[in-house]
């Protein structure tokens, strides 16, 4: 059963969970801390995270165990929790699709974003979501729900979304990777859509969206008809 504790603010929940973990405290699976602003949130590649009030900034542990799927998956998975909460808000939900490996989008702006920590034995997944405003960002669309209808409680949105990962989690223990992977790519931007990849070295390489193999590894098709398989990299659609 998920369990959240909300915060005015604090610098960022991602890196309050690692604290506490350093400290020896076992934060348990289910636990959820949610602020209403962070001074110093991250994102992906260190950037920034936007921290207007009103949206959803939150982070939780996973344990993974012996048996478990590889915890990179997790981002997948917490992926399709955030899609399964968001799409039900929406008048139209088919606007909505997930793009590898951490990011929710309307159409082509960005909505949400999953930022992925290992601490020692445990994963820290931190979710942020634009439900009351969306940032200005250089070069990137985003958008918040609120420009398509009324904007979600926050608190009301936090319980949902905890719901649906514990939910999520279970599944990937008991039923294992290959169901979560279905799931994903039914929810992501179509299959031949234009992929651009800034790989980790600062190498780019363009292709077409190919589906995922059976890690979650994404499968980029380049021009020349074979194809790639990326393990890490910032994707923006083409």
């Amino acid at each position: 059963m998920a369990t959240i504790r909300f915060v005015a603010e604090t610098g960022s929940t991602n890196a309050d969970l690692i604290a506490a973990i350093r400290d020896g405290a076992r934060v348990a699976e289910g636990e959820w801390l949610v602020a209403d602003r962070q001074t110093a949130g991250r994102g992906r590649q260190g950037r920034t995270w936007f921290d207007g009030r009103g949206n959803f900034m939150g982070s939780t542990i996973v344990w993974p165990g012996p048996h478990d799927p590889p915890a990179p998956t997790l981002a997948l998975l917490a992926g399709v929790a955030l899609y399964e909460t968001v799409a039900p808000m929406l008048a139209d939900p088919s606007a909505l699709s997930l793009k590898w490996p951490n990011d929710l989008l309307v159409g082509r702006a960005k909505l949400a974003g999953i930022l992925l920590e290992r601490e020692g034995d445990a994963v820290v997944v931190g979710i942020g979501v634009n439900l009351a405003a969306a940032p200005q960002v250089d070069g990137r669309e985003t958008i918040a729900l609120s420009t398509l209808g009324p904007s979600p409680d926050r608190d009301q949105f936090a319980e949902a979304l905890a719901t649906a990962f514990d939910r999520e989690l279970d599944r990937w223990r008991t039923v294992g990777l290959a169901p979560l992977l279905r799931r994903w790519q039914a929810a992501a931007h179509r299959h031949g859509a234009s992929l651009t990849v800034q790989e980790p070295g600062g190498s780019t390489v363009s292709g077409t969206f190919a589906g995922l193999d059976e890690t979650g590894t994404l499968l980029l098709r380049l021009e020349d008809g074979t194809t790639r398989p990326i393990h890490a990299g910032d994707v923006s659609l083409g």
